[in-house]
This record gives C-alpha cells, structure tokens and sequence, in this order.
C-alpha cells in the first residue's frame, strides 16, 4: 500500500497557544500513522518544545516561525524554519533518540523524546530545524 504524503503549512508568531496547536497538528499525524498512546504524546510534546525553543531566536525584523509538517510512508517530518540567529536552539543540534538512550539531558528529562532524529542546517540566513518520528522499524545507522 502506498501513502501519499500529508503536509500542512503554518506560520506562526511566537506564542505557546500557537505552538499548541502545531502540536496538535502533529498529534493528528501520529494518530492517523498509527502511532500509539504514549509515542503520540511525546511526538507531540517534542514538537511543542522545539516550536518554543525556536521562539527564542526569532527577532523583530523576522518575527514568524515557518513549520511544515509531513506525513511520508515510513515517518513523520516536522520542519521549523526562521530567518535571524544562526545558531541552533538548545539541544536541537544533537540526535535526539541517543540522547533519549543515554538517559535524557542533563538537569532534567529530554524535551526530544518523542522524536528519532534531529537535524539543523542553515541556508542563506534561514535557520531550519528538522525532527523525525520514524513510523515502525528505524532505519539502520539511526
């Protein structure tokens, strides 16, 4: 059987309501990928944490966070994009499935649980940070 990708688009301003929902929106993803109960949860809560960490580096002059979310056959992508500040908010620069191995992060528990990988990469002024939620079986070499 072959799944078409879902995406949904948004811009957000930097507000915990609005990081909510882009939560739920990734909570809907989950559900609909048959991930369950406690996966789903912290998928979600992965996402709300990283949207509000990225708040962080948005400035006046580019005051919105770009998110893209997909669902794909095999995962679950969550994109945050901003112009500005070029380095990566905490924690977001690291796979967050070993650190979730190693036993969270230092001073409390890992916000990145709910996610199998995390990348940051920069182009041209724009920040984008990736999370991934593989669907089944990770990939060798993850």
């Amino acid at each position: 059987m072959v799944i078409e990708p879902k995406s949904f688009h948004v811009q957000v301003d930097a507000d915990g309501r609005l990081a909510a929902a882009v939560g739920g929106v990734a909570r809907y993803l989950a559900d609909d990928a048959g991930l369950e109960g406690n996966a789903v949860a912290q998928l979600q809560s992965s996402v709300v944490a990283a949207c509000l960490e990225v708040f962080q580096h948005l400035t006046g002059t580019h005051p919105r966070l770009q998110v893209t979310l997909t669902r794909f056959a095999d995962r679950i992508e969550v994109a945050l994009s901003h112009h500005g500040d070029a380095s990566p908010a905490v924690g977001l620069d690291s796979i967050a499935g070993l650190a979730a191995q190693l036993g969270g992060t230092e001073g409390g528990a890992n916000p990145f649980v709910g996610v199998d990988r995390v990348q940051y990469e920069t182009h041209g002024g724009e920040t984008v940070t990736r999370l991934t939620k593989y669907i089944g079986r990770l990939p060798s070499g993850i």
